[in-house]
């Protein structure tokens, strides 16, 4: 008999609330369809307001004694519940892969080791913390600075780094002595429900965390929800937009990681050979669908064609193919519609002139799944439809700059600020650009997301920080005890 610690269930027709299994009120589920064979994977529940309602009031239940935890006990089953997650990693990134069209060999550690590291760096932040700050004042007297749970939180995540996404959520927030209600997307909603199987083989206790798949519906009455003292969204910044809007309307606090259009800046001193050896990894990483990713290709005038065939000939090269086969390097895309969008930005590339090097279309032998061919277009001046909006996709634009004043100003002339490179021979002057990049992150000579530094935007990338111990921050207030 298999395990299903290592094969999760394909068909998820239930909620998990209150600890439990739970049928939705509607009795509606949705199917979330294998994005390299546009067959149905599995169906998934999808949950309505009365269920929202149901998820926020087991969480409200279990606040008061999951916050009043010891720290030690609260991330003792933190590590516990990081143990189950990693047992079920390696099926959990499959399933991932096959829900999004992820390739394996990045899946592997974002799906599905990533979640229970960041569980137990949490948990170990958590036996570091003092939750008290005893503060002398100038009258003589002291105050006590408490850091206390904000209360029951609303996840609400997104399909491209599905396990991930959510763990930057639910680990700190745990931590931090909240309780959660999670609603992913219906695109890939059945890997949420690994965190539940890991959560009961954990014995976290009944409504510490809840998930309730989902449409918009679904998460407009989990944001709205009278129940729910802070929201962490990942999405688009139009949704981001709207949530902040109800938010502040309501005077919930919120963290929002929202859309980007980042630049990579190749300076003249540049290692090409370099350059070119990472840039699947920060420009086309998940076959393109990725906030931070570096579609912007910023390439100094004076060696200008000679980074357009550097990176013609690196994105040709790549291997496009089934998202569970280790050799490939670039995937389907997430649903039909996806696909439709970056193709429909590509016919906009042509139609402005751009200069087509590579892609622009379907991969001829793949008559199933939504494939898109690695694209790259030159001559592409920053003003244009592709080089300001967010196409989430694997399609690149190259622009030419004089100096690096000019390349700073063409990677700031932007709406988003999430992430960057900078690409240079002498690291000091790459910091010193990076320095100079509006941008809640930048890389030098590589990027590359850490655990235990904060992850976030600015502009129209979003409000607050994921990730590091400026992570947990967003989950706690603080509030003083004059002495």
């Amino acid at each position: 008999m298999t395990s299903s610690i290592t094969e999760p269930a394909l068909d998820r027709p239930d909620l998990f609330v209150d600890g439990e299994w739970t049928s939705p009120t509607g009795g509606a589920t949705t199917d979330v369809v294998e994005a390299a064979t546009e067959q149905v994977l599995g169906t998934a529940a999808s949950a309505t307001p009365a269920d929202v309602d149901l998820a926020v009031a087991a969480a409200r239940r279990a606040l008061p004694a999951w916050r009043a935890l010891r720290a030690e006990a609260r991330a003792d089953l933190l590590d516990a519940f990081a143990a189950q997650l990693k047992a079920r990693a390696k099926s959990t990134a499959v399933l991932s892969s096959r829900e999004n069209g992820m390739p394996i060999s990045l899946s592997v550690g974002v799906n599905g080791y990533a979640p229970s590291l960041m569980v137990s760096y949490y948990a170990n932040l958590l036996r570091k913390k003092d939750d008290d700050d005893i503060r002398p004042s100038a009258l003589g007297t002291r105050t006590v600075v408490r850091h206390e749970p904000v209360g029951v939180v609303a996840a609400i995540t997104p399909w491209n780094y599905p396990q991930s996404l959510a763990a930057m959520k639910i680990a700190p927030a745990l931590a931090a002595g909240c309780t959660v209600v999670l609603k992913p997307s219906p695109e890939t909603a059945l890997d949420a429900y690994v965190f539940a199987d890991a959560a009961l083989a954990a014995g976290l206790p009944a409504g510490v965390l809840n998930i309730v798949p989902g449409g918009r519906e679904t998460g407009a009455a989990l944001v709205e929800h009278p129940g729910v003292d802070k929201v962490a969204f990942t999405g688009s910044t139009a949704a981001g937009r709207a949530i902040g809007e109800t938010c502040g309307r309501l005077l919930r606090p919120v963290t929002l990681e929202l859309g980007g259009k980042s630049a990579s800046i190749v300076t003249a001193d540049a290692n090409l050979a370099e350059f070119a050896s990472h840039l699947a990894e920060v420009s086309l990483v998940n076959n393109g669908q990725t906030c931070h990713a570096c579609t912007r290709i910023l390439a100094p005038r004076s060696r200008y064609e000679e980074v357009v065939d550097a990176v013609t000939s690196t994105v040709s090269a790549l291997a496009v193919g089934d998202p569970l086969d280790r050799a490939t390097q670039v995937g389907p895309l997430v649903t039909d519609a996806q696909r439709r969008r970056v193709l429909d930005y590509v016919e906009i590339g042509r139609s402005a002139g751009h200069r087509l090097t590579t892609g622009g279309g379907v991969p001829a032998d793949r008559d199933t799944g939504w494939f898109v061919e690695p694209t790259v277009f030159a001559d592409v001046d920053n003003s244009a439809r592709l080089a300001q909006e967010e196409i989430f996709g694997p399609v690149l634009t190259i622009t030419p700059y004089s100096d690096e004043d000019e390349a700073v100003a063409i990677a700031n002339d932007s709406p988003y600020g999430l992430g960057g490179t900078v690409w240079c021979a002498d690291p000091e002057r790459g910091i010193a650009l990076a320095d100079r990049i509006e941008s809640g992150t930048v890389g030098v000579n590589h990027y590359a997301l850490d655990l235990a530094a904060p992850f976030g935007g600015v502009k129209d990338s979003g409000l607050g920080r994921e990730l590091g111990p400026e992570g947990m921050a967003p989950y706690r207030r603080t509030k003083s005890i004059y002495l």
